[in-house]
């Protein structure tokens, strides 16, 4: 016979592979299950052990079903006394797809009718429903124009293994938690005599699992009603005896033989308490530690107090950090439980399941396998490190000698950080360009970003290296490109003396259409340098832009200056650097303005670091010409630094050069009497209609003064200008 076995996308191969080793003839995986060959003993088996399944449906009748009326025919043909007793209760569940029969529950209702009727004819008794924990459960699928009824021969969902009496806002499915635990090989790391920790345990779904899996124990011997899952009359009830009497000796001799290896910890106390109880009632509450522990105080390995009791050189970290449907987590958690992996258990394997791929790249783990996943209709990847932390390559004890073109890029290096030594110390600048194309066959831009860590905390102040390159000529072969950059990156690292892990470079690749920018890391970690009095949070791997324009540097000091009791307006607010410093430099109100939910989530990150909040500091999604057209406030301080170009589904395309005049006159009409307007962009051909701003506005250009120190190279970096109102 051929049934069907379902499961959480994702997890097809495994159980088609898994299905096999129980004994059926054949196994295939298609979308969400496996379609199998086998007998109804070998159905029943899966019923009883698979860890995979969500369930297992064994076909009674497969028939044309163009509309509700076939759907009645076709389940009324069957002799439904041969599969239900007079006095059973029923449920059915469908799932529809098609232009025939459209509503899934008129569908199980129908289905419903059918048998009704037809036990009502033929014995004179009518089944009732119960939709709970009825004796028959039936399964409906109609897909293009075909029906096939089933019998759910589990009764029910098979990931309720029958152990779980309390669990946390977001409990893993103990499928999918099997999934995780098989991905990272741990039947194999168990017979190697390997423990089991997750750091992050919730109400313990991977620990118990784990430990059941390893005491041999059938998923569906806790489960309720397990000693028979369905009262379906063709169930071959003398097999599945023997199938639980074979299952309880398997047991028996499974939970005697059980290592206390597992441990499983959690911030959150009643989690704790929540997975000790799931433990008690699955039975291996004595094979497993809890504790209550931030995994930040995850200590190295062989520290008896906190890795498993039973000491082990290899074992599997198994855990599904926090994330919510909408895939919302803290990157920063994701790298603080990597970092405490590769501290605590560098030689152990990681099975993780990560919110999405960014997240999964912020715990900092080199994944030797990856997969995707499905946690219901969030879907996932699954990452697998083997070791945590890979051995160093041992490097030789003798420096390598620069190239002579690294050489001269490094002499550049040096001399530039001598000429700006005295003015960053006196300015107190901690993020600054270092490098820009100084040597024009090295073109690249290096940036210096320095954290705003305190010295005896963690590791203090870190440097990272921001290195953008630059477009080459057309007629410059790309192994040259390639081989400048590499010689310019090594003279940044040998003068910096940075990890290569704390470079960001941006690389252009050409394609179709010239030169652009080629893939960026994804690695979702800011860090927060510090600006004046603002800490700033920056992103330097994932964007193009970090989330501070350095060249800006004066314009935001000189916005902190001016700001005290000044209602202030940020146009184009990109992250919101220059809100915070009006913010900290007392400023009465603070309005914010961009067509980014991104950015503007920035922004508000920005102000939160600063501990700036409330009502008085608003942040509006909105494009500013719009904005502009209906607001009826008045500011004393306006920053407007637009893009040169900008298109959006949810306003139109925007040209700084044929806006600006528009734009100007708006903001300035939004002016007090005594207020002052900001202007800059970056547009190198940008021109300034200097006649039709005479109408409305006195207008200088302050360029020159907003040009920083760093920044003398490129003095056209950007453009700026004063506006009053007349």
């Amino acid at each position: 016979m051929k049934f069907f076995a379902s499961c959480g996308k994702g997890l097809e191969y495994l159980l088609a592979d898994e299905l096999i080793a129980l004994g059926c003839a054949r196994a295939t995986a298609t979308m969400a299950g496996a379609n199998v060959e086998g007998s109804l003993l070998d159905a029943q088996r899966a019923v009883l052990w698979s860890r995979l399944a969500s369930r297992v449906l064994w076909p009674l009748v497969e028939f044309d079903c163009p509309d509700e009326h076939a759907l009645y025919q076709g389940v009324s043909q069957l002799d439904w006394p041969q599969h239900l007793a007079g006095g059973d209760t029923l449920a059915v569940d469908a799932h529809v797809s098609g232009e025939g029969i459209t509503h899934a529950r008129y569908a199980a209702q129908r289905v419903k009718d059918a048998v009704v009727d037809v036990m009502r004819a033929r014995t004179g008794a009518r089944p009732d429903v119960d939709v709970e924990a009825p004796d028959l459960r039936l399964n409906l699928v109609v897909r293009k124009g075909r029906a096939v009824l089933s019998v759910d021969l589990g009764g029910g969902p098979l990931h309720r293994r029958g152990w779980r009496r309390m669990q946390g806002e977001a409990p893993l499915k103990e499928n999918l938690a099997a999934a995780v635990l098989l991905r990272g090989g741990w039947p194999r790391v168990y017979a190697e005599g390997g423990a089991l920790l997750d750091p992050m345990c919730g109400s313990g779904t991977l620990v118990i699992e784990a430990a059941l899996m390893a005491a041999d124990v059938a998923p569906g011997l806790q489960r309720e009603g397990g000693f028979r899952p369905t009262r379906w009359r063709g169930f071959d009830a003398e097999a599945w005896k023997q199938l639980l009497d074979d299952a309880q000796a398997r047991e028996a001799r499974g939970r005697d033989a059980l290592r206390p290896v597992f441990q499983g910890s959690d911030l959150d106390p009643h989690a704790i308490r929540s997975a000790r109880e799931n433990a008690l009632v699955a039975g291996v509450a004595e094979a497993v530690a809890w504790k209550v522990e931030d995994i930040r105080q995850l200590a190295a390995a062989g520290d008896p107090e906190q890795l498993p009791r039973e000491q082990s050189p290899r074992g599997l970290v198994a855990c599904n950090p926090p994330y919510d449907a909408r895939l919302a987590a803290d990157p920063a958690l994701y790298r603080a439980l990597g970092d405490a992996l590769k501290r605590g258990v560098p030689q152990w394997r990681a099975s993780l399941l990560c919110g999405d791929a960014d997240l999964a790249f912020a715990t900092g783990l080199r994944a030797s396998k990856k997969y995707q996943l499905f946690n219901g209709a969030i879907e996932c990847t699954l990452i697998v490190a083997d070791p945590i932390a890979p051995p160093q390559r041992e490097r030789s004890s003798e420096p390598q000698a620069l190239s002579d073109g690294a050489q001269m890029v490094a002499n550049r290096l040096r001399k530039n950080l001598r000429k700006l030594k005295s003015w960053r110390e006196r300015e107190g600048v901690h993020c600054f360009r270092a490098y820009d194309a100084d040597l024009p066959e090295y073109a690249a831009a290096i940036d210096v970003y320095e954290t705003d860590e305190p010295v005896g905390v963690g590791s203090g102040p870190r440097t990272f290296l921001h290195v953008q390159e630059y477009a080459a000529p057309a007629d410059i072969p790309q192994d040259v490109q390639r081989r400048r950059l590499n010689e310019a990156l090594a003279a940044a690292r040998e003068v910096f003396a940075v990890p290569r892990d704390q470079i960001a470079l941006k690389t252009r690749s050409r394609g179709k259409g010239g030169s652009k920018y080629g893939q960026f890391d994804t690695r979702a970690e800011f860090i927060v340098v510090r600006e004046g009095d603002a800490r700033l949070r920056v992103n330097l791997f994932d964007y193009l832009d970090t989330g501070l324009f350095l060249d800006h540097r004066p314009m935001r000091l000189r916005i902190a200056d001016e700001a005290q009791d000044a209602r202030f307006l940020n146009l184009f607010g990109y992250t919101g650097a220059a809100t915070v410093h009006a913010a900290l430099g007392r400023a009465r109100q603070t309005t914010t303005v961009d067509l980014s939910a991104t950015y503007l989530q920035w922004c508000a990150d920005n102000l939160k670091e600063n501990g700036i909040g409330g009502a008085k500091h608003r942040l509006v999604q909105a494009d500013v010409m719009e904005w502009l057209e209906h607001d009826e406030g008045e500011y004393d301080l306006v920053f407007c630094d637009p893009p040169t170009f900008s298109n959006s589904k949810r306003a139109d395309d925007f040209d700084v050069q044929a806006a600006h005049v528009e734009l100007l006159r708006a903001a300035v009409a939004r002016l007090s009497r005594e207020g002052v307007l900001y202007f800059s962009n970056n547009f190198r051909r940008f021109r300034l209609d200097e006649a039709a701003v005479a109408q409305f506005a006195r207008c200088i250009e302050i360029s020159r003064d907003t040009i920083p120190a760093d920044f003398e190279r490129d003095a056209r970096i950007h453009r700026c200008w004063q506006l009053r109102r007349l």
